[in-house]
């Protein structure tokens, strides 16, 4: 049984498509139909759907039965259309988010089918080869959505600082686990168990499961202070928010639709929003790009004052665009599995445009020379010294990039992903050093910063002399290769 919205849409193609068929404009239909002209338009775009003696009307004027035009079957012209509206993708893509309808794809799809369906079955194919589902979909509309926003959510800060009003929360340093624990339990009825997965060894890598039910949060036992504390602040943001549709653990097992993606993001946002207090870090951040001279030790201050993790602590760097004007910025997460010895990238995020540093689905490494593989290397050599004991690293690099000159100022923070064994974590704050950027923040000349000339990935990397190569450079090997073919291919046809 097809839903009321693509019966409607279904129905208006099909009448968009005989009309076309015969030649007729809008005017000719409605000498033929009676019906006006602006309600045969509504009709044609799926936004109006005809009771019976009109459905007639227009059947017989376009020679189809009416039970054709009701039925889902499609012609052919129509149908790589009809399958994507059926997997119900577009309907749970956010366009309401980009102040987009449905029936606007549609009637951009309707306008030119044989060209876009084309399209289409050449995205559902490169989803299916890629192994793609509807979960890659959903994350990269939240992104698209974020960068729309510039990371910036307003109603959700004002929640946030309302929160932290009626409960009394630390606005200028952390905000204690304890604390917390207790709003859940007065203010929402939650109960927290602190080492509530103990008996499950399958879920050691989850961090938290919330039980509807019973109203439980159920927490890792490994986690320290800082990480059980988002957790909670986390659900405080679920609860607070209103947020129906979540997931129940802290990792995405599975995705079932893009609401859940998106109340997840809200609650994250929220949880930040209440433990790092934008007010108070705005001064914090004013004053550190203040300094004439880089200091990495002022990270680690302000993750000691607000008791925060790296990962909560660059989310908070979301002030940049609105307060400071930096809006030329990029967020990289790195993971490193030391099994493996992989780099790879797991959340990014660009402002203003899509950024030189960028996450690969290709199977390239990585230049080896960015600051966050530069760090995890040196993190991973310092752990094989027991006297280190916890690590956290900091680290800044001037990046400019081969192909386009760009530089930016990069900043990083690395640290063991506990309570994961085998794998580190480093984030990765990248401005655009633009002139603004160099007002802005007064420690970018510093001369101890170091100056490093980057590429995307090894593979693509036209350098002949960098030592941290991690592969051969196959993608201008084959560049080359063509080029050479295309100059004997001139030659050859030139003398004849």
């Amino acid at each position: 049984m097809e839903s009321p919205q693509l019966q409607r849409i279904l129905f208006g193609l099909k009448i968009r498509q005989f009309r076309q068929e015969l030649g007729w404009n809008f005017e000719e239909l409605r000498r033929q139909t009676g019906i006006s002209i602006s309600y045969l338009n509504e009709i044609e775009k799926g936004k109006k759907f005809p009771k019976t003696d009109i459905r007639q009307k227009l059947a017989h004027a376009l020679g189809q039965s009416e039970e054709f035009l009701l039925s889902p079957e499609l012609t052919k012209q129509f149908a790589p259309l009809g399958e994507l509206l059926r997997s119900n993708f577009l309907n749970e893509l956010p366009l309401d988010l980009f102040g987009i309808e449905i029936q606007q794809i549609v009637e951009i799809i309707a306008r030119d089918p044989d060209r876009v369906n084309a399209f289409i079955s050449a995205i559902m194919e490169i989803a299916r080869v890629y192994s793609l589902r509807e979960e890659n979909f959903y994350f990269a509309a939240l992104r698209a959505y974020q960068e729309l926003r510039n990371n910036y959510f307003e109603e959700i800060e004002a929640a946030a600082d309302d929160f932290v009003q009626k409960n009394s929360l630390p606005k200028n340093g952390g905000v204690p686990y304890n604390l917390l624990a207790n709003v859940l339990k007065e203010s929402f009825d939650t109960t927290v168990i602190q080492d509530g997965l103990a008996e499950f060894p399958e879920l050691q890598s989850i961090r938290s499961v919330y039980i509807p039910a019973s109203k439980r949060i159920l927490l890792n036992g490994r986690l320290n202070e800082r990480q059980r504390a988002f957790q909670l602040a986390k659900e405080l943001g679920f609860q607070a928010l209103g947020l129906k549709e979540r997931p129940l653990s802290s990792n995405f097992l599975r995705v079932n639709s893009f609401e859940e993606v998106l109340n997840n993001y809200k609650a994250a946002y929220f949880a930040v929003a209440i433990l790092v207090n934008r007010h108070a870090f705005i001064q914090d951040l004013g004053a550190f790009f203040g300094e004439k001279k880089w200091n990495g030790e002022v990270l680690l201050t302000l993750m000691e004052k607000f008791q925060a993790s790296p990962e909560v602590l660059f989310q908070r760097f979301n002030v940049l665009a609105k307060d400071f004007d930096l809006d030329k910025v990029f967020f990289l997460r790195f993971i490193h599995d030391l099994e493996q010895d992989q780099f790879e990238i797991d959340k990014e995020l660009h402002l203003n445009r899509r950024h030189q540093p960028h996450a690969s689905g290709i199977n390239e490494h990585y230049c080896r020379r960015w600051l966050s593989p530069t760090m995890l290397r040196e993190l991973q050599m310092k752990q094989q010294q027991p006297e280190n004991g916890t690590l956290m690293l900091t680290g800044v690099q001037r990046a400019s990039f081969i192909n386009t000159g760009e530089e930016y100022l990069c900043i990083a923070l690395a640290k063991p992903g506990f309570p994961t064994i085998n794998r580190n974590v480093s984030v990765t704050l990248g401005v655009l050093l633009d002139d603004h950027a160099k007002q802005a923040i007064q420690f970018w000349d510093d001369p101890a910063i170091p100056q490093v000339t980057v590429n995307i990935t090894c593979e693509r990397c036209p350098l002949t002399d960098c030592k941290e190569r991690a592969a051969e450079p196959t993608v201008i090997q084959r560049k080359e290769a063509r080029k050479k073919m295309h100059e004997a291919l001139a030659r050859l046809t030139d003398y004849g």
